[in-house]
């Protein structure tokens, strides 16, 4: 199966199989991250720098900012969802909530 995954609107979208899926003004709650020293940060994303796919996997990077301490940064790659058979499916994993 073949899945269309990109950007959109100068990264404030990811884009799966021409579907908006998950876009920026989200905070994200992470607890395995190199943001900020917060043990857990949460993360206002304000745009998405790279997207991709993992086998079934939907993967992104984000920049953003800590709204505990001010600091930016980029994440590493976070699954923010899965192809099922049918659709696609925002996940919750640990360390990201990524809102439905």
């Amino acid at each position: 199966m073949a899945i269309a995954v990109r950007t959109l609107d100068e990264g404030a979208w990811v884009n799966v199989n021409n579907t908006r899926i998950v876009g920026v003004s989200n905070v994200w709650k992470l607890s395995d991250h190199a943001i900020c020293d917060c043990e857990v940060a949460f993360f206002v994303v304000e745009v998405f720098t790279d997207v991709g796919v993992d086998g079934r996997w939907v993967e992104a990077r984000a920049g953003g900012q800590c709204i505990g301490c001010g600091e930016h940064g980029t994440t590493e790659w976070l699954q923010v969802g899965k192809m099922g058979a049918d659709c696609f499916r925002p996940v919750e994993v640990e360390g990201i909530h990524v809102p439905k």
